[in-house]
């Protein structure tokens, strides 16, 4: 029984407090706070992390080139690169399974790696799309410089958009659809007057093969992104590291098999995968198998809006640096550029920009409401002498990543 806010037991007529609407709401109000705080923490570190890795990597592949041309086969720096991330999915998959509970099942068990592997099946197209991705990466170095390479790559975010819309049933406002026509505005004014003049072996316009190699930088990997994200959703229970030790194996496959390829036509001595690296190829590895790791923590954890996002932040870290390592230009141009991507990331990403049926932020926290609503019931039927234990069931939301999907 309920009496002057005191809560009454039927049985033994103890007497207890009731919790009322104002400490509820604190209680919920608090939770709130601690979840965005490590949303906005993940946020950061994911962004900081991106920049670092995805600024660095056109460097990196500039330094690599000698007289104009790479010495080494791009295909063995993306298989090398694979390999690299299938041992640190190893190795984490290893640390991970020691810190299992006992009872609970191995992840290192046969029968788990071989259901897990049936259901992440599809992680084999994003697997095919990046490796010819990664090709693509280096053909590009050949016609643009870092700074302009990464303004081209933000050409994927309205790609990805559509993508996104039409595969995955994403809704966005207008005012982000604007947001995104700012951004192509953006990229717009850096390219003018970027392409490099002069014709190519088969006496066609660099622009016009620029244009082409810009077509299928731009849609393959977006494409990629989307079923990369898709995937590791679908099956959001799945470690991630198992995730990506089938990932990144299905891409080692494929590379590998670009290598042999390679050396049918152009002979034997082109299966030599270490030949013509040197220190900053050695270093590309690397920053490319971190880029990697990082991505897949976006496209589970996150969104691929996100992480294209992120990376046009890096842009001004590619135009700054490349300056000063390379003496590149930073025109007007590309200034002006890069204030209207950052204006077009502040409208996309603004609470008053998202759609109006769009699942806010607070699906967690609200599940965290409803979990408070619960236990306070739990707690009265308690008192009341309910014959019934209240319990609170995980519904399938609460299994959502901490991040927005």
């Amino acid at each position: 029984m309920l009496k002057n806010g005191m809560i009454e037991c039927s049985v033994c007529h103890s007497k207890l407090s009731s919790p009322t609407s104002k400490t509820v709401s604190r209680a919920y109000d608090t939770r709130k706070s601690k979840i965005s705080s490590k949303y906005r923490a993940l946020n950061v570190l994911l962004v900081v992390g991106d920049c670092i890795l995805v600024g660095l990597q056109p460097i990196l592949v500039y330094m690599s080139k000698v007289d104009g041309s790479f010495k080494f086969s791009p295909i063995s720096v993306n298989f090398l690169t694979e390999v690299t991330k299938v041992l640190f999915a190893i190795i984490m998959l290893m640390f991970q399974a020691r810190q299992q509970k006992v009872g609970e099942k191995s992840l290192l068990s046969i029968s788990n790696i071989v259901q897990a592997a049936r259901n992440n099946v599809l992680l084999a197209i994003p697997a095919l799309l990046y490796a010819i991705n990664n090709y693509l990466k280096f053909i590009m170095q050949l016609y643009f410089n870092p700074a302009t390479v990464k303004m081209l790559s933000n050409l994927k975010v309205l790609v990805i958009a559509v993508l996104l819309k039409i595969i995955m049933k994403r809704r966005f406002s207008i005012i982000q659809w604007e947001a995104l026509a700012l951004l192509l505005i953006g990229i717009s004014v850096n390219q003018l007057r970027s392409l490099p003049q002069g014709t190519t072996a088969l006496d066609l316009p660099v622009a016009m093969v620029a244009y082409i190699y810009t077509l299928i930088f731009v849609t393959v990997p977006s494409l990629a992104s989307v079923y990369n994200e898709y995937a590791l959703k679908s099956q959001f229970e799945t470690s991630i590291y198992l995730q990506n030790l089938f990932l990144y194996g299905y891409g080692a496959i494929f590379n590998f098999l670009a290598i042999v390829g390679t050396a049918i036509f152009k002979g034997p001595s082109s299966f030599d995968i270490l030949q013509g690296h040197s220190k900053a190829t050695m270093l590309l590895i690397c920053n490319n198998a971190a880029q990697g790791i990082l991505s897949s923590f976006f496209f589970k954890y996150a969104d691929t809006i996100l992480k294209k996002y992120s990376s046009t932040v890096a842009t001004i870290f590619t135009g700054i640096a490349s300056a000063l390592l390379f003496g590149h230009t930073l025109t007007i141009n590309f200034m002006l550029g890069i204030s209207i991507v950052f204006i077009s990331m502040h409208q996309f990403f603004s609470p008053l920009a998202k759609a109006k049926n769009e699942v806010p932020n607070g699906t967690l926290e609200m599940m965290d409401a409803q979990d408070l609503r619960s236990k306070e019931a739990s707690f009265i039927n308690m008192t009341a002498g309910a014959t019934e234990d209240a319990s609170h069931h995980i519904g399938p939301d609460e299994k959502q990543p901490l991040l927005p999907t």
